[in-house]
Protein backbone atom coordinates (compact mmCIF):
# COMPACT_ATOMS: atom_id res chain seq x y z
CA UNK A 1 0.00 0.00 0.00
CA UNK A 2 1.36 3.68 -1.24
CA UNK A 3 1.57 5.93 1.72
CA UNK A 4 -0.34 8.24 0.13
CA UNK A 5 -3.46 5.99 0.15
CA UNK A 6 -3.52 6.13 3.79
CA UNK A 7 -5.07 9.29 4.98
CA UNK A 8 -4.54 9.90 9.31
CA UNK A 9 -7.31 12.71 10.95
CA UNK A 10 -8.39 13.72 13.54
CA UNK A 11 -11.74 15.69 15.02
CA UNK A 12 -12.21 18.48 17.13
CA UNK A 13 -14.43 20.66 18.49
CA UNK A 14 -16.37 21.45 21.90
CA UNK A 15 -18.09 19.49 23.58
CA UNK A 16 -21.64 17.88 22.13
CA UNK A 17 -20.64 19.26 18.63
CA UNK A 18 -21.00 15.83 17.25
CA UNK A 19 -17.83 14.73 16.74
CA UNK A 20 -18.33 10.82 17.56
CA UNK A 21 -22.30 11.44 16.10
CA UNK A 22 -19.97 11.99 12.80
CA UNK A 23 -17.64 9.83 12.53
CA UNK A 24 -20.41 6.81 13.28
CA UNK A 25 -22.59 8.85 10.45
CA UNK A 26 -19.30 8.37 8.56
CA UNK A 27 -19.27 4.45 9.11
CA UNK A 28 -22.24 4.05 8.62
CA UNK A 29 -22.97 5.61 5.39
CA UNK A 30 -19.88 4.21 3.81
CA UNK A 31 -20.88 0.89 4.84
CA UNK A 32 -17.67 0.36 7.34
CA UNK A 33 -19.51 -1.18 10.14
CA UNK A 34 -20.23 -4.89 10.93
CA UNK A 35 -23.88 -6.10 11.72
CA UNK A 36 -23.18 -7.19 14.73
CA UNK A 37 -21.75 -4.22 15.81
CA UNK A 38 -24.67 -2.23 14.14
CA UNK A 39 -27.60 -4.78 16.29
CA UNK A 40 -25.23 -4.11 19.15
CA UNK A 41 -25.66 -0.21 18.45
CA UNK A 42 -29.61 -0.64 18.17
CA UNK A 43 -29.78 -3.08 21.32
CA UNK A 44 -27.88 -0.54 23.53
CA UNK A 45 -30.24 2.83 21.85
CA UNK A 46 -32.97 1.14 22.64
CA UNK A 47 -32.22 0.12 26.05
CA UNK A 48 -31.38 3.41 26.66
CA UNK A 49 -34.57 5.04 25.29
CA UNK A 50 -33.62 6.51 22.61
CA UNK A 51 -35.79 6.93 19.22
CA UNK A 52 -32.93 6.19 16.62
CA UNK A 53 -29.50 4.58 16.03
CA UNK A 54 -27.42 6.36 18.50
CA UNK A 55 -24.08 6.48 16.15
CA UNK A 56 -21.39 7.76 18.68
CA UNK A 57 -22.26 5.14 20.78
CA UNK A 58 -19.40 3.33 17.97
CA UNK A 59 -16.70 5.80 19.53
CA UNK A 60 -17.81 6.63 22.53
CA UNK A 61 -16.74 3.09 24.69
CA UNK A 62 -15.69 4.07 27.97
CA UNK A 63 -18.79 3.43 30.30
CA UNK A 64 -17.88 7.32 31.74
CA UNK A 65 -18.14 8.85 28.27
CA UNK A 66 -21.84 6.47 27.32
CA UNK A 67 -22.86 7.58 30.70
CA UNK A 68 -21.92 11.38 30.19
CA UNK A 69 -22.08 11.52 26.59
CA UNK A 70 -18.98 12.84 26.39
CA UNK A 71 -15.36 11.77 24.95
CA UNK A 72 -13.03 11.18 27.46
CA UNK A 73 -9.78 9.28 26.10
CA UNK A 74 -8.92 8.92 22.09
CA UNK A 75 -10.71 6.53 20.29
CA UNK A 76 -9.32 5.05 17.08
CA UNK A 77 -11.23 4.10 14.39
CA UNK A 78 -10.03 1.69 11.35
CA UNK A 79 -12.22 1.68 8.40
CA UNK A 80 -11.63 1.79 4.27
CA UNK A 81 -13.65 2.67 0.98
CA UNK A 82 -12.32 1.54 -2.25
CA UNK A 83 -10.57 4.56 -2.84
CA UNK A 84 -8.70 4.82 0.44
CA UNK A 85 -8.03 3.58 3.81
CA UNK A 86 -8.65 5.80 7.00
CA UNK A 87 -7.36 5.78 10.48
CA UNK A 88 -9.89 8.53 12.51
CA UNK A 89 -8.94 9.98 15.90
CA UNK A 90 -11.56 11.37 18.33
CA UNK A 91 -10.53 13.44 20.18
CA UNK A 92 -12.01 14.92 23.35
CA UNK A 93 -13.66 18.26 23.38
CA UNK A 94 -13.35 19.33 26.90
CA UNK A 95 -11.16 21.97 27.81
CA UNK A 96 -9.15 19.27 30.25
CA UNK A 97 -8.80 16.93 27.68
CA UNK A 98 -6.49 19.16 25.81
CA UNK A 99 -3.63 17.19 25.70
CA UNK A 100 -5.81 14.15 25.00
CA UNK A 101 -6.32 16.24 21.25
CA UNK A 102 -3.14 17.14 21.11
CA UNK A 103 -2.38 13.36 20.97
CA UNK A 104 -4.65 12.33 18.63
CA UNK A 105 -3.52 14.93 16.48
CA UNK A 106 0.23 14.85 16.78
CA UNK A 107 0.29 11.95 13.74
CA UNK A 108 -2.77 13.59 11.60
CA UNK A 109 -2.44 14.90 7.96
CA UNK A 110 -5.76 16.42 8.20
CA UNK A 111 -8.08 17.96 11.43
CA UNK A 112 -12.02 17.76 10.98
CA UNK A 113 -12.93 20.59 13.30
CA UNK A 114 -16.65 21.06 14.26
CA UNK A 115 -18.88 23.87 14.72
CA UNK A 116 -22.35 23.81 16.14
CA UNK A 117 -24.41 25.69 14.12
CA UNK A 118 -26.67 26.99 16.79
CA UNK A 119 -23.45 28.26 19.07
CA UNK A 120 -20.91 29.27 16.72
CA UNK A 121 -17.39 29.91 17.08
CA UNK A 122 -16.86 29.14 20.85
CA UNK A 123 -13.60 29.64 22.65
CA UNK A 124 -13.04 25.41 22.46
CA UNK A 125 -13.06 26.05 18.42
CA UNK A 126 -10.05 28.52 18.54
CA UNK A 127 -8.14 26.18 20.90
CA UNK A 128 -8.07 23.35 18.19
CA UNK A 129 -7.72 25.62 15.61
CA UNK A 130 -4.67 26.96 17.13
CA UNK A 131 -3.47 23.40 18.29
CA UNK A 132 -3.93 22.11 14.57
CA UNK A 133 -1.77 24.93 13.28
CA UNK A 134 1.11 24.46 16.18
CA UNK A 135 1.28 20.64 15.33
CA UNK A 136 1.48 21.91 11.51
CA UNK A 137 -1.64 19.90 10.24
CA UNK A 138 -1.76 21.32 6.72
CA UNK A 139 -5.23 20.82 5.63
CA UNK A 140 -8.33 21.86 7.71
CA UNK A 141 -12.26 20.97 6.98
CA UNK A 142 -14.64 23.21 9.27
CA UNK A 143 -18.01 21.49 9.43
CA UNK A 144 -21.30 23.84 10.71
CA UNK A 145 -22.54 20.67 11.91
CA UNK A 146 -26.67 20.42 13.38
CA UNK A 147 -27.93 22.34 10.39
CA UNK A 148 -30.93 20.96 11.04
CA UNK A 149 -31.69 22.80 13.78
CA UNK A 150 -31.08 25.95 12.06
CA UNK A 151 -33.36 25.32 9.23
CA UNK A 152 -30.37 24.45 6.37
CA UNK A 153 -30.13 28.55 6.69
CA UNK A 154 -27.05 30.01 4.33
CA UNK A 155 -27.38 33.21 6.19
CA UNK A 156 -25.94 30.90 9.45
CA UNK A 157 -23.11 28.88 7.55
CA UNK A 158 -21.93 31.77 5.47
CA UNK A 159 -21.42 34.04 8.53
CA UNK A 160 -19.38 30.87 10.95
CA UNK A 161 -17.55 30.89 8.02
CA UNK A 162 -16.80 34.30 7.66
CA UNK A 163 -15.71 34.89 11.61
CA UNK A 164 -13.42 31.64 11.16
CA UNK A 165 -11.36 33.15 8.31
CA UNK A 166 -11.21 36.21 9.81
CA UNK A 167 -9.53 34.68 13.37
CA UNK A 168 -7.52 31.52 10.89
CA UNK A 169 -6.00 34.31 9.17
CA UNK A 170 -3.60 34.89 12.87
CA UNK A 171 -2.83 30.88 12.26
CA UNK A 172 -0.21 29.37 10.02
CA UNK A 173 -2.87 26.60 8.00
CA UNK A 174 -2.64 26.61 4.26
CA UNK A 175 -5.55 24.56 3.49
CA UNK A 176 -9.65 25.30 4.94
CA UNK A 177 -12.77 24.05 3.76
CA UNK A 178 -15.94 24.83 4.87
CA UNK A 179 -18.77 22.16 4.59
CA UNK A 180 -22.24 22.65 5.85
CA UNK A 181 -23.77 19.30 7.43
CA UNK A 182 -25.89 17.41 9.62
CA UNK A 183 -24.15 14.36 11.37
CA UNK A 184 -27.55 12.86 12.93
CA UNK A 185 -29.38 12.90 9.59
CA UNK A 186 -26.27 12.52 7.12
CA UNK A 187 -26.21 15.70 4.74
CA UNK A 188 -23.80 15.84 3.22
CA UNK A 189 -21.45 13.52 5.06
CA UNK A 190 -21.44 11.01 2.51
CA UNK A 191 -24.21 11.58 0.21
CA UNK A 192 -25.23 15.03 -1.13
CA UNK A 193 -27.99 17.14 1.35
CA UNK A 194 -31.24 17.74 -0.41
CA UNK A 195 -31.77 20.57 1.99
CA UNK A 196 -29.18 22.57 1.56
CA UNK A 197 -28.93 22.83 -2.82
CA UNK A 198 -27.42 26.24 -2.40
CA UNK A 199 -24.12 24.31 -1.32
CA UNK A 200 -22.22 23.56 -4.34
CA UNK A 201 -19.07 21.90 -2.68
CA UNK A 202 -18.33 18.16 -2.00
CA UNK A 203 -19.38 16.25 0.73
CA UNK A 204 -17.23 15.00 3.19
CA UNK A 205 -15.99 11.97 2.44
CA UNK A 206 -15.30 12.39 -0.84
CA UNK A 207 -13.13 15.54 0.65
CA UNK A 208 -11.47 12.92 2.70
CA UNK A 209 -11.19 10.56 -0.39
CA UNK A 210 -9.49 13.08 -2.99
CA UNK A 211 -7.27 14.78 -0.69
CA UNK A 212 -3.50 14.65 -1.93
CA UNK A 213 -1.66 14.30 1.19
CA UNK A 214 1.79 13.10 -0.46
CA UNK A 215 3.51 16.37 -1.23
CA UNK A 216 2.95 17.34 2.17
CA UNK A 217 6.24 15.31 3.17
CA UNK A 218 9.52 16.82 3.53
CA UNK A 219 11.40 15.31 0.28
CA UNK A 220 14.70 17.01 0.66
CA UNK A 221 15.91 16.37 4.07
CA UNK A 222 17.33 12.86 4.22
CA UNK A 223 16.57 11.61 7.79
CA UNK A 224 16.88 7.94 8.86
CA UNK A 225 16.55 7.32 12.89
CA UNK A 226 18.25 3.77 13.57
CA UNK A 227 15.65 2.33 15.66
CA UNK A 228 17.23 -1.18 15.92
CA UNK A 229 20.69 -2.51 14.71
CA UNK A 230 20.20 -6.45 13.09
CA UNK A 231 22.86 -8.86 13.59
CA UNK A 232 21.44 -12.22 12.91
CA UNK A 233 24.75 -14.23 14.06
CA UNK A 234 23.63 -17.77 11.91
CA UNK A 235 25.98 -19.54 8.97
CA UNK A 236 23.46 -18.27 6.90
CA UNK A 237 23.75 -14.46 7.79
CA UNK A 238 27.15 -14.93 8.75
CA UNK A 239 28.72 -10.96 8.54
CA UNK A 240 25.21 -9.32 8.09
CA UNK A 241 24.98 -5.75 9.60
CA UNK A 242 21.53 -3.69 8.67
CA UNK A 243 20.12 -1.05 10.61
CA UNK A 244 16.57 -0.64 10.76
CA UNK A 245 13.80 1.92 11.47
CA UNK A 246 11.30 4.20 9.77
CA UNK A 247 12.12 6.68 6.89
CA UNK A 248 11.74 10.35 9.18
CA UNK A 249 12.20 12.33 5.57
CA UNK A 250 13.77 12.73 2.87
CA UNK A 251 14.74 9.98 -0.36
CA UNK A 252 17.26 6.94 0.27
CA UNK A 253 18.76 5.48 -2.67
CA UNK A 254 21.55 2.44 -3.10
CA UNK A 255 24.50 3.74 -3.74
CA UNK A 256 23.90 7.13 -1.99
CA UNK A 257 26.99 9.08 0.05
CA UNK A 258 25.44 9.24 3.75
CA UNK A 259 27.06 10.04 6.61
CA UNK A 260 26.17 8.64 10.25
CA UNK A 261 25.94 11.01 13.06
CA UNK A 262 27.05 12.10 15.97
CA UNK A 263 30.42 10.12 15.04
CA UNK A 264 30.68 11.83 11.59
CA UNK A 265 31.63 9.03 9.80
CA UNK A 266 30.91 8.70 5.82
CA UNK A 267 29.98 5.83 4.03
CA UNK A 268 27.69 4.75 1.01
CA UNK A 269 24.28 2.48 1.36
CA UNK A 270 24.80 -0.90 0.19
CA UNK A 271 21.06 -1.90 -0.06
CA UNK A 272 17.21 -1.20 1.15
CA UNK A 273 15.42 -3.92 2.52
CA UNK A 274 11.73 -3.89 3.46
CA UNK A 275 11.12 -7.26 4.74
CA UNK A 276 11.93 -9.53 1.93
CA UNK A 277 11.64 -7.38 -1.21
CA UNK A 278 14.80 -5.24 -1.86
CA UNK A 279 14.43 -1.75 -2.61
CA UNK A 280 15.94 0.43 -5.06
CA UNK A 281 14.82 3.42 -2.56
CA UNK A 282 12.83 4.67 0.07
CA UNK A 283 10.65 7.33 1.06
CA UNK A 284 9.00 8.75 4.33
CA UNK A 285 7.08 6.94 6.45
CA UNK A 286 8.70 3.31 4.76
CA UNK A 287 9.75 1.14 7.61
CA UNK A 288 13.03 -0.70 6.30
CA UNK A 289 16.61 -2.08 6.95
CA UNK A 290 19.85 -0.21 5.33
CA UNK A 291 23.06 -1.87 5.42
CA UNK A 292 25.85 -0.03 4.41
CA UNK A 293 29.67 -0.76 2.79
CA UNK A 294 31.57 0.02 5.34
CA UNK A 295 31.60 -1.84 8.73
CA UNK A 296 30.93 1.22 10.96
CA UNK A 297 29.82 1.86 14.83
CA UNK A 298 26.03 2.49 14.45
CA UNK A 299 23.73 2.88 17.25
CA UNK A 300 20.05 2.52 18.04
CA UNK A 301 19.70 6.50 18.39
CA UNK A 302 22.15 7.53 15.56
CA UNK A 303 21.02 8.88 12.60
CA UNK A 304 21.56 8.29 8.91
CA UNK A 305 21.40 11.85 6.48
CA UNK A 306 23.30 13.15 3.53
CA UNK A 307 26.59 14.56 4.09
CA UNK A 308 25.64 18.04 2.80
CA UNK A 309 22.12 18.20 4.43
CA UNK A 310 22.64 18.00 8.38
CA UNK A 311 19.82 18.02 11.05
CA UNK A 312 21.29 20.76 14.01
CA UNK A 313 23.08 19.19 16.88
CA UNK A 314 22.22 21.34 19.94
CA UNK A 315 22.10 21.08 23.70
CA UNK A 316 19.95 24.21 24.28
CA UNK A 317 16.37 23.71 23.03
CA UNK A 318 13.73 26.14 22.61
CA UNK A 319 10.31 24.79 22.02
CA UNK A 320 6.73 25.07 22.31
CA UNK A 321 4.77 22.31 24.56
CA UNK A 322 1.55 21.51 25.87
CA UNK A 323 2.34 20.20 29.24
CA UNK A 324 0.44 16.59 30.00
CA UNK A 325 0.55 16.02 33.85
CA UNK A 326 -1.29 17.30 37.11
CA UNK A 327 2.11 18.54 38.50
CA UNK A 328 3.67 22.05 37.00
CA UNK A 329 6.11 22.18 35.10
CA UNK A 330 8.70 22.52 37.17
CA UNK A 331 12.01 25.57 36.42
CA UNK A 332 14.79 23.79 37.06
CA UNK A 333 13.21 20.53 36.99
CA UNK A 334 15.02 17.27 35.77
CA UNK A 335 13.51 15.26 33.01
CA UNK A 336 14.05 13.06 30.45
CA UNK A 337 13.74 13.82 26.89
CA UNK A 338 12.62 11.01 24.13
CA UNK A 339 13.31 11.89 20.86
CA UNK A 340 13.74 9.48 17.55
CA UNK A 341 15.05 6.31 19.74
CA UNK A 342 17.43 8.35 21.55
CA UNK A 343 17.21 9.27 25.39
CA UNK A 344 18.83 12.17 27.23
CA UNK A 345 18.51 13.99 30.52
CA UNK A 346 17.59 17.49 30.65
CA UNK A 347 16.35 20.55 32.70
CA UNK A 348 14.19 23.18 32.29
CA UNK A 349 16.60 26.31 31.77
CA UNK A 350 13.70 29.01 31.18
CA UNK A 351 9.93 28.87 31.15
CA UNK A 352 9.52 32.25 28.48
CA UNK A 353 5.94 32.84 28.15
CA UNK A 354 2.33 30.86 28.16
CA UNK A 355 0.06 30.79 25.26
CA UNK A 356 -3.67 32.63 25.67
CA UNK A 357 -4.86 29.95 23.36
CA UNK A 358 -8.56 32.46 22.89
CA UNK A 359 -6.68 35.48 21.62
CA UNK A 360 -2.99 34.14 20.39
CA UNK A 361 -1.61 36.83 23.11
CA UNK A 362 1.24 35.88 24.81
CA UNK A 363 1.18 35.46 28.44
CA UNK A 364 4.53 36.62 30.23
CA UNK A 365 3.87 37.53 34.04
CA UNK A 366 2.16 34.09 34.44
CA UNK A 367 5.47 31.21 34.07
CA UNK A 368 3.11 28.62 36.29
CA UNK A 369 2.87 26.06 33.44
CA UNK A 370 -0.11 23.49 34.81
CA UNK A 371 -1.72 20.75 32.53
CA UNK A 372 -3.49 21.33 29.23
CA UNK A 373 -1.36 24.37 28.75
CA UNK A 374 0.98 25.76 26.04
CA UNK A 375 4.16 27.46 26.68
CA UNK A 376 7.58 28.01 25.09
CA UNK A 377 10.50 27.06 27.17
CA UNK A 378 14.45 26.66 27.03
CA UNK A 379 15.35 22.86 27.53
CA UNK A 380 19.29 22.20 28.30
CA UNK A 381 19.86 18.52 27.75
CA UNK A 382 23.05 16.66 28.82
CA UNK A 383 23.92 15.64 25.22
CA UNK A 384 23.69 17.04 21.79
CA UNK A 385 20.00 15.89 20.15
CA UNK A 386 20.07 15.63 16.38
CA UNK A 387 17.19 17.94 15.85
CA UNK A 388 15.26 20.06 13.55
CA UNK A 389 12.76 22.55 13.52
CA UNK A 390 8.74 20.88 13.75
CA UNK A 391 7.95 23.10 10.83
CA UNK A 392 10.56 21.47 8.63
CA UNK A 393 10.38 18.19 9.78
CA UNK A 394 7.61 16.93 12.29
CA UNK A 395 9.51 13.44 13.20
CA UNK A 396 13.15 14.71 14.19
CA UNK A 397 11.26 18.46 14.89
CA UNK A 398 9.19 17.24 18.18
CA UNK A 399 9.96 14.79 21.53
CA UNK A 400 8.01 13.73 24.67
CA UNK A 401 9.17 14.72 28.09
CA UNK A 402 8.89 11.84 30.77
CA UNK A 403 8.97 12.24 34.65
CA UNK A 404 11.56 9.27 34.86
CA UNK A 405 10.34 9.14 39.08
CA UNK A 406 7.43 7.77 38.04
CA UNK A 407 7.61 6.92 33.81
CA UNK A 408 4.67 9.44 33.53
CA UNK A 409 5.16 11.63 29.67
CA UNK A 410 4.62 14.88 31.02
CA UNK A 411 5.05 16.91 27.93
CA UNK A 412 4.64 16.86 24.26
CA UNK A 413 7.43 19.59 22.73
CA UNK A 414 7.78 20.84 19.09
CA UNK A 415 10.97 22.72 18.19
CA UNK A 416 10.95 25.95 17.05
Amino acid sequence: MHTSNLLKFTTAGSVDDGKSTLIGRLLYDSKAIFEDQLRALEKTSLNRGEQQVNLSLLTDGLKAEREQGITIDVAYRYFATPKRKFIIADTPGHLQYTRNMVTGASNAQAAIILIDARQGIVEQTKRHAFIASLLQIKHLVVCVNKMDLVEYSEAVFANIKAEFVSFAAKLDIQDINFIPISALLGDNIVNPSAQMDWYKGSTLLYWLENLHTYSDNNLIDARFPVQLVIRPYSQEFHDYRAYAGRVASGVFRVGDKVKILPSGYETTIKNIHQAETELEETYPNQSVSISLVDDLDVSRGDMIVREHNLPQMEQNIEVMLCWFSAQPLQLNGKYLIMHCHKEAKCIVKEIRYKMDINNLHRILDDKNVAMNDIAKVVLRSTQPLLIDSYRKNRVTGSFILVNEATNETVAAAMIL
